[in-house]
């Protein structure tokens, strides 16, 4: 039967197009995580070219997204869920733009940081694993995702005390590490964004 001129649609797998699109995001922090550890300059570089590799799947996801008329929930909770993930790594992005343009050596505390975002992305990650079939294990990982917002501001706030009680450091190099973690702690935020948004998916579906 055709619907205003056009055939109906099978419905797209939007579940793993997001669940791929979140695997490319925690790959990313997975990587960085090693990179900072080994201070790894190379591997910054691949986490640029992953972070260029989930904005093609989002461009994907959302042109498929445009041109079915059939989705499994919300079109416009499909759009925000796969943009809050993009953001997360759009804030990795900056921080190895940062850790590169300002010449700044790996920190503990920035080892830290980036870690607690890694466990962030696997769950949002393992929650889109399990959304379709298992949504009650989904809503679990969403509200371990959440609870990374609340961990990084402490361990953002504890960073900054730490860098500016440091006599040894000077304004500018202060600034300029300030700028990375405030980028990392905004990435929380964007973990947050999207375990709420998984979360709002399977009050609605269910």
């Amino acid at each position: 039967m055709a619907i205003f001129g056009r055939r109906s649609q099978p419905k797209l797998d939007f579940y793993t197009l997001l669940l791929e699109h979140s695997e490319k995001v925690y790959e990313a922090y997975n990587l960085m995580v090693k990179s900072l550890k080994k201070n790894d300059k190379n591997g910054y570089q691949k986490v640029v070219t992953y972070e260029r590799e989930a904005d093609d799947l989002r461009r994907i996801l959302i042109d498929k997204l445009n041109k079915t008329l059939i989705t499994p929930f919300d079109r416009e909770d499909i759009y925000t869920l796969s943009r809050a993930v993009d953001d997360i790594i759009d804030a990795l992005k900056s921080t190895v733009e940062e850790l590169e343009v300002f010449n700044l050596e790996p920190t503990e505390d920035l080892i830290k940081m980036v870690s607690l975002l890694e466990n962030g992305t696997l769950e949002i990650r393992d929650a889109l694993k399990n959304l379709k079939h298992y949504p009650g294990v989904a809503m679990e990982h969403a509200k371990r995702a959440k609870a990374t917002e609340n961990q990084m501001n402490h361990l953002y706030l504890e960073s900054l005390a730490r860098v500016f009680d440091d006599s040894a450091n000077t304004p500018g190099y202060m600034m300029k590490i300030r700028e990375v973690y405030r980028h990392l702690n905004r990435s929380a935020d964007r973990c947050d964004d999207a375990a709420n948004v998984i979360s709002d998916i399977i009050i609605k579906t269910s």
